[in-house]
């Protein structure tokens, strides 16, 4: 789904269920809890940390889904165009990292 697709189906689901955006800084606290949530799980099942028995059952895909339904959310009520900053982004790391990581003996 391209960004601009998936921006207005958020901000339809908000018109439709949400009643309205919570504030940027509400959305940036939630942000903030949902990569804690990603990171919990990255930091267990990936990392050296053992994961509890209560945590084995998290889906990391929907702890990522969250983490973009609010980036989606901030980006919609402050005006960004998500696809464009991010095919932006992506340019300037395309010229300015290739070489880079093509001569980063670590990744070899």
């Amino acid at each position: 789904m391209e960004l601009q697709k998936a921006q207005k189906k958020v901000d339809n689901w908000i018109k439709e269920h949400g009643v309205r955006y919570f504030n940027e800084l509400t959305n940036m606290a939630q942000l903030t809890e949902e990569v804690g949530e990603v990171a919990r799980i990255i930091a267990r099942r990936y990392g050296e940390q053992s994961e509890k028995e209560s945590d084995k059952s998290k889906d990391l895909g929907e702890e990522l889904a969250d983490v973009l339904f609010v980036v989606l959310c901030l980006a919609n009520q402050t005006g960004v165009d998500l696809q464009h900053s991010f095919d932006k982004k992506l340019d300037l790391k395309t010229k300015r990292d290739h070489d880079r990581h093509h001569n980063n003996k670590k990744l070899k």
